[in-house]
């Protein structure tokens, strides 16, 4: 088949597999998706794909870390810079020196130079895999961010390890000047070309839409697109890290879109076409992964040994990675300063409490963190193509020693971690302490209360501007004013909690504050039947053809934005008073 081929079925197979998912709530998408690939291509006569590491790292890796860079929250990126960098780079270190060593006492016949080359490679966690897994399980924000840092920014590190310990196998020689040099150019010149073409995209931008507007939202959107594929061909051209290059900049077009709030249609376009990305994307790799395990498996049984013995070296190969990362995380993340972030990210609570019970309580809390976070260290695509780009010879025109049984054990290890992540994460994230309302969604009611008070504020006219103002559209003016700061009043009473009582009072009280909240529910409730009766009327009206298509998507559109913002609001308020209910030991409604 020939490439565009591939690509195309492969894309296609994953919008289908996302559908089954559907029906398969239980299961992981990326676990679908990669039994489906080897199921594809495990008959003789299967779905064969050639896998070509530079091509398949260019095609599907730089946009996927493009938006994560994009999308990452960088108050927080920032904030967590330390620990981040040890896990991105003193993890690695710890992984492939430990590792390294102990996979030359568990198979004698790898030579050292090439057991640190398999621990370089299963070294990065791989963030598509990691945002794939614990995407929807309820991670603590902070931890989250935190591992999508990790997973972004230790790549680089393990691609220099890598490159040196296949240097040192195929050559004899090992510098360990050469390797800090070598990072640190690969990194900070990798960081630097992202960052500079994304600032250079912004300011194309700007000059673009400042002069045309909304217009040209498509073809910014475009280029947008093509951002993630020139910074990686960049800064892979110059030797430097092409997937940080992707990364940087994808974080600097998000610090530019910061000034951006009144160019709606391309920020509408934007989301859109990314999340179609991603998902596209997302699928694309695990499939992949997956058309090629029935190939490694084979090879591997190739070279002589069992499956039983292949599968044992897999799995003590996946403990120990796993083990290692959480005697990491134990020793960084204990202490003082961890008890106070699991404080203050998980409940809000003063960090300076030393009463017996929270010091237990954020001693287990510590625990879970860690395990959690050994739990999320799951390896991917990145993997694989890193274990798939050693060289098949080595020096003298020799096969490079053991290649077929490091890259079966590299694929063991993204199975192993990815089954664990899914298996393990959703029962520890189950027993962490659950706060009555997590930071961030403190901050956006608090954020969403502060913009109704202002635009309640902003349509107040001054004394100077209602004698100036003809009187028949002071009144009209003032009657629209009236209806909408009705309705604004309404969404600050839902939003404020300064006049809650304490629910043990609440509960034999009446309710004003609970009422008005549920009433406001039933009417976003009915103002989203009467939207959905909208849209009905237009496609009806289309269907008799008193309007045209270009008229009804027009309409549509309208409607369409509205029916979010209306569903958003109905979720927020949904959750507060699910909360009050239960805060008052009231059982929620069936």
């Amino acid at each position: 088949m020939h490439t565009v081929e591939i690509v195309l079925l492969v894309l296609m197979l994953g919008a289908v597999t996302g559908i089954v998912a559907r029906y398969l709530p239980a299961i992981p998408l990326p676990l679908i998706q990669i039994a489906m690939g080897a199921l594809l291509s495990w008959p003789q006569r299967g779905l064969h794909i050639a896998f070509d590491p530079d091509l398949f790292l260019l095609l599907f890796i730089p946009p996927l870390l493009f938006a994560d860079g994009w999308r990452i929250p960088k108050r927080e990126f920032f904030a967590l810079w330390r620990p981040v960098l040890r896990l991105a780079l003193g993890l690695v270190l710890f992984t492939v020196l430990g590792l390294g060593f102990l996979i030359h006492w568990l198979i004698p016949a790898m030579p050292l130079p090439v057991a640190f080359a398999l621990a370089a490679v299963v070294s990065p966690t791989d963030a598509v895999a990691v945002s794939a897994i614990t995407r929807n399980l309820g991670m603590p924000g902070k931890t989250m961010r935190v591992l999508e840092g990790e997973s972004l920014l230790n790549d680089a590190s393990g691609l220099v390890a890598l490159k040196f310990a296949v240097a040192a196998t195929v050559t004899g020689a090992f510098s360990w000047h050469g390797a800090v040099v070598d990072f640190l150019w690969i990194a900070l010149a990798g960081l630097a070309v992202g960052a500079l073409l994304g600032w250079g995209y912004a300011g194309l931008r700007e000059r673009v839409t400042r002069r045309l507007g909304d217009v040209a939202a498509t073809q910014m959107v475009v280029l947008m697109v093509l951002l993630p594929f020139a910074a990686y061909l960049l800064g892979d051209g110059i030797g430097a890290s092409g997937i940080l290059a992707a990364v940087a900049a994808g974080v600097t077009t998000n610090f530019a879109d910061l000034g951006r709030g009144d160019f709606i249609g391309e920020r509408l376009q934007s989301e859109s076409t990314w999340s179609m990305i991603e998902s596209a994307f997302n699928g694309a790799v695990f499939l992949l992964l997956g058309l090629q395990l029935p190939s490694i498996i084979v090879t591997a049984l190739a070279a002589g040994l069992g499956p039983w013995r292949l599968a044992a070296y897999a799995a003590a190969l996946s403990g120990a990675l796993l083990a290692l990362r959480w005697l990491w995380l134990i020793l960084s993340l204990q202490g003082r300063r961890l008890r106070a972030l699991v404080t203050v990210s998980l409940t809000g609570d003063s960090p300076h409490q030393d009463a017996p019970e929270q010091m237990a309580r954020q001693r287990r809390v510590a625990w879970l963190l860690s395990g959690i976070g050994a739990l999320a260290g799951i390896r991917g695509a990145v993997t694989l193509a890193g274990a798939l780009s050693i060289p098949l010879l080595a020096g003298g025109g020799r096969p490079f020693p053991e290649r077929d049984l490091l890259i079966f054990l590299a694929a063991g290890t993204i199975l192993f971690t990815l089954i664990a992540g899914s298996v393990g994460l959703p029962i520890l994230l189950r027993r962490l302490p659950q706060a009555s309302e997590l930071p961030e969604e403190r901050e956006e009611r608090q954020a969403r209360l502060n913009a109704c008070r202002a635009a309640v504020s902003g349509m107040m006219l001054t004394e100077e501007e209602s004698a100036a103002a003809d009187q028949q559209w002071l009144a009209q003016y003032q009657e629209a004013a009236g209806r909408l700061m009705q309705d604004y009043r309404k969404r600050i009473d839902l939003l404020d909690d300064s006049e809650a009582v304490p629910p043990e009072i609440e509960a034999q009280a009446p309710e004003p504050l609970r009422q008005r909240r549920l009433r406001y529910i039933v009417q976003l409730e009915l103002q989203l039947k009467c939207l959905h009766i909208e849209r009905a009327t237009m496609y009806a009206e289309r269907q008799a053809e008193k309007i045209n298509d270009e008229t009804l998507r027009h309409l549509v559109n309208e409607i369409d934005l509205a029916e979010v913002s209306l569903q958003r609001r109905l979720a927020v308020a949904q959750r507060t008073l699910a909360k009050m209910r239960r805060a008052a030991g009231d059982r929620p409604a069936i």
